[in-house]
């Protein structure tokens, strides 16, 4: 059983930078695609960014050019740096991970972006 945690959310001041960090356990097996999703209050999860095993990333367009998506291969960590923070991005902040098929999900961390 893959579990994923996130940690490195909190408050930070518009204009700030936070990275977040999510590692997985359970599995010795590489993980195909990761990926960083969000959710806000009375909003829908959506995606932020992701990348494949090949390393190919996407971004939502909202957060292009701010943010930036890495993973450690080896360790099988997913990171997710973001700059210039909007109170717009305030949200939990969850990361999925693929395995044969399969999608696992953290149980999130909150970041806050203070006006």
């Amino acid at each position: 059983q893959v579990q994923l945690v996130e940690s490195g959310g909190g408050l930070v001041q518009t204009g700030g930078s936070l990275t977040l960090s999510c590692v997985a356990s359970g599995t010795t097996s590489r993980l195909n695609a990761m990926a960083w999703y969000r959710q806000a209050p009375g909003k829908q999860r959506a995606l932020v960014a992701a990348t494949t095993s090949d390393g190919i990333r996407n971004y939502a367009d909202s957060v292009k050019g701010r943010f930036t998506i890495s993973r450690d291969y080896a360790k099988n960590l997913a990171y997710l740096q973001m700059t210039s923070l909007k109170p717009e991005d305030t949200a939990v902040y969850y990361c999925k991970a693929d395995l044969f098929g399969l999608d696992y999900w953290g149980q999130g961390t909150q970041v806050t972006v203070s006006s």
